[in-house]
């Protein structure tokens, strides 16, 4: 069993800059690929980023190219998500998540974190 927890989540204005934390615990080896969602309120889990294992291949939703960063450091078992330029639509609870492949799609992620508040205010 894997547990993931998310950190670093706050209200901000639009514009500023977060940077979020995904440290997982548990059975972790091999250390998968890890990948960040969000969820609004009433709407659908939303593919943001992705990192595969070696860090050597990242994936980006369109909506979040050029503003966030995915990047991992294995030996702190971490996964973090740099978001610069926030805007009000990235307002959401940011959620990791844990795969075996490279997918964007929610079903492929076998273990999920509680997520992290993030609101931006314009």
């Amino acid at each position: 069993q894997v547990r993931l927890v998310e950190s670093g989540g706050e209200m901000v204005q639009a514009g500023d800059s977060l940077r979020l934390s995904c440290v997982a615990s548990g059975r972790t080896d091999p250390w998968p690929n890890v990948g960040w969602f969000r969820q609004a309120p009433g709407k659908a889990r939303e593919f943001v980023a992705l990192v595969n294992w070696g860090a050597t291949t990242t994936v980006y939703a369109d909506t979040v190219k050029g503003r966030f960063t995915i990047s991992r450091d294995n030996a702190k078992k971490a996964v973090y998500l740099q978001m610069n330029n926030l805007q009000p639509e990235d307002t959401a609870l940011y959620l990791c998540g844990v795969t075996s492949i490279m997918s964007r799609l929610p079903r492929h992620y076998n273990w999920w974190g509680r997520g992290t508040q993030v609101t931006v205010s314009s």
